[in-house]
Parts: C-alpha cells; sequence; structure tokens
C-alpha cells in the first residue's frame, strides 16, 4: 500500500503544480483550489508513505518523479522549450528513480 499511496502522491503534486502555473499567481480560484487540493493529497499520502518507507527514498522518488512529469507537462501543456541539456537531465533524474527502484535494497 505505501507504493500506491506514494504513485498518487506524486500525481497530487504534479497536479497542484500544474494548476499553480494555471492559477496565474492564486488570481484564477478553479487552478488556485485545485493547487490546495492536489498539494493537500500529497502531503497526506506522502505522511502516510513515511511511515514504511525511508524518509530519503520517499524523498527522492517523490519529487525525482514529479520533476520529470512537471517539466513533460510544461512542454505538452503550456509550450515549454526543452533542449538537449534539459533532456538529458530529466532522463538522468528518471533513471535515478528507476535505480532506487528496482537495485536499492534501501527502498524496501
Amino acid at each position: 500500500m505505501p507504493w500506491l499511496y506514494l504513485t498518487l502522491a506524486i500525481v497530487g503534486e504534479v497536479i497542484g503544480t500544474t494548476a499553480l502555473k494555471a492559477s496565474d499567481g492564486f488570481t484564477r480560484l478553479g487552478p488556485s483550489l485545485l493547487v490546495v487540493l492536489g498539494y493537500a493529497i500529497a502531503f497526506y499520502l506522502l505522511a502516510q508513505v513515511l511511515r514504511t518507507i525511508p524518509l530519503g527514498i520517499t524523498y527522492a522518488i517523490w519529487s525525482g518523479a514529479g520533476v520529470a512529469a512537471v517539466t513533460i507537462i510544461g512542454w505538452l501543456i503550456y509550450g515549454q522549450r526543452l533542449d538537449g541539456p534539459a533532456i538529458l537531465g530529466i532522463g538522468l533524474i528518471v533513471a535515478g528513480v528507476l535505480v532506487l527502484n528496482l537495485w536499492s535494497g534501501a527502498a524496501h
């Protein structure tokens, strides 16, 4: 169950962060409410995850996956440009998350 909660926490954080851009500095009510809801869900689930998965591992996966997802969403939805170094950096973040999940005993 903690891995499902971590996945859902990542989804909540990505929704909150994406809505943060759409909130236009909290001047638009709908996206602003989505920011609060997304982050509330993310932090609640993250707190539950920390009961069983170590803090460093949890945060590395949560933040790494979130950065990669938000970057891709920024590119797809907001037309933000990604150059070669940006793509390489995101690839390295994803690789780090995969290494933690697939081969690190510290994650289990």
